[in-house]
C-alpha cells in the first residue's frame, strides 16, 4: 500500500489463493482506512479509524461477530455487538490509556452525524480497541486527543500505510517492531469473486518465536543480534475481518475464530498476560435501525462453502501480520528504548540464502 515494500516483494508467497487488487481489507467495497500519527520525541502512539462502509452506519448496520481468543485486552463495543451481532460505528485503534478518550471523540462525532441518538431513539455502541505500545511510547502522557480521533476518521480513504503509523506507531511484534498490516484473498463462489479481508494491529509475540512460512526466522534473528529474549509476552493483537460475502452473526464468529490459524503461523503461543480480539463484520449484510417491515429477508453463504473463506482467514490474517512487520520502521522510543525493523535483517537472510528456506 502507498508504494510501500511488503512481504511478497522480498519473493515470501503467503498460501496458494489470490489476492485482492490492493491485497487490503479496503479490497472489500466500501471499506476505508485513515490514520494520525503522533510521532516526536517519547511520544509514539496514534490513532487508526476503520470504516465498515461509506454511508450512515447508526441507519444501516453490518452484521458482525467478536471473538476473544485471550481477553488480557481493554477493548469496548464487545457486548453489544455478541448480543446483537452488529456494528453500528466506525472502529477505532489506539492505545491502552486511550480508549476513553476515543470511545468520547467517536461518541461525538455520532451524535453530529445522527441527531435522533439519545433523542427519539436510543444510544449509540462504539467500538474502540487497543494495544499497550508502553514499551516506546510516553503512554502515561496520555497525549491522543478528541481531534486526533476525528482527524483520522476524516482520513479515511482505500490506500493507507501501514506499519509503524497511526495507533501503529509505537506497536512492537515479535520483538521487532510491529503496528499496522493489512491483506486479502479472492473467493469464487456462483461464478461471482467475493473478497475477505484482514487487518491487524500487531503488538505482540516473542523474538526467538516469529515463524515466516514455516521457518524459524526469530532464532535466526537472535543469532545476528547475539541476543536472549527472555521477557514474557506481555502484548496484543487486534484483528478485523472483513467480507462481502453474506454471512450470518453465527458464521462470522466462525471464521473470527480461524484468524488463530493464521496468528499461530506466524509464532505467537498466545500468552497469558496477551490480549487477542476478533472482530468480524461483512458488508453484505445490512441491518436498518428503523424497522420497514416486522420480518426481513437475508442471504448467507452455504455452510459446505465455509472451508474456502476458513482458508482465505488464515492466509491473509498471517500475511497482515507480516506485512505489518515489514513495513514498519527501526523506532526508538521513550528513554531510549529501540525496536528494530525486519527490514533490517531481510538483506542478511537473502545473503546467506535463507531466504530459500523461508
Amino acid at each position: 500500500m502507498k508504494n510501500q515494500k511488503r512481504i511478497r516483494d522480498y519473493g515470501i508467497i503467503i498460501g496458494s489463493m489470490k489476492t485482492g487488487k490492493r491485497n487490503s481489507i479496503t479490497d472489500v467495497e466500501g471499506i476505508k482506512v485513515g490514520h494520525v500519527t503522533l510521532d516526536k520525541d517519547n511520544i509514539k502512539t496514534g490513532v487508526t479509524a476503520v470504516l465498515p462502509h461509506a454511508g450512515n452506519l447508526f441507519k444501516e448496520k453490518v452484521f458482525a461477530a467478536a471473538h476473544v481468543i485471550n481477553g488480557f485486552g481493554k477493548t469496548t463495543g464487545l457486548v453489544q455487538i455478541e448480543e446483537l451481532g452488529t456494528i453500528e460505528t466506525p472502529i477505532i485503534l489506539t492505545n491502552t490509556l486511550s480508549v476513553g478518550i476515543a470511545s468520547d471523540a467517536l461518541i461525538a462525532y455520532m451524535l453530529d452525524k445522527n441527531d435522533d441518538i439519545g433523542l427519539t431513539t436510543g444510544t449509540v455502541n462504539p467500538v474502540v480497541c487497543e494495544c499497550n505500545d508502553g514499551y516506546l511510547n510516553d503512554i502515561r502522557g496520555r497525549h491522543i486527543k478528541k481531534e486526533h480521533v476525528l482527524k483520522a476518521l476524516e482520513n479515511a480513504d482505500v490506500e493507507f500505510e501501514e506499519g509503524s503509523v497511526g495507533a501503529g506507531t509505537g506497536m512492537s511484534c515479535y520483538k521487532l517492531k510491529g503496528g499496522i498490516g493489512t491483506a486479502s484473498r479472492i473467493i469464487t463462489l456462483d461464478g461471482n469473486e467475493y473478497t475477505v479481508g484482514a487487518f491487524v494491529l500487531t503488538n505482540m509475540g516473542q523474538k526467538r518465536d516469529l515463524i515466516i512460512d514455516s521457518r524459524f526466522v526469530g532464532r535466526i534473528i537472535e543469532k545476528i543480534d547475539e541476543t536472549k529474549d527472555l521477557e514474557e509476552d506481555k502484548g496484543s493483537i487486534i484483528i478485523i475481518l472483513a467480507s462481502d460475502i453474506p454471512m450470518t452473526h453465527r458464521q462470522l464468529k466462525r471464521i473470527s475464530k480461524r484468524s488463530v490459524v493464521g496468528l499461530s503461523r506466524t509464532g505467537s503461543y498466545i500468552g497469558n498476560g496477551s490480549g487477542e480480539i476478533v472482530i468480524s463484520f461483512t458488508t453484505a449484510n445490512r441491518f436498518s435501525h428503523y424497522k420497514k417491515e416486522d420480518i426481513f429477508e437475508m442471504k448467507m453463504i452455504h455452510e459446505n462453502n465455509m472451508d474456502l473463506v476458513f482458508r482465505a482467514v488464515a492466509e491473509c490474517t498471517e500475511e497482515a501480520i507480516l506485512n505489518s512487520l515489514i513495513t514498519a520502521n527501526t523506532t526508538i522510543g521513550r528513554d531510549g528504548n529501540i525496536r528494530k525493523s525486519l527490514k533490517e535483517y531481510m538483506h542478511i537472510l537473502l545473503e546467506k540464502k535463507i531466504s530459500a528456506i523461508l
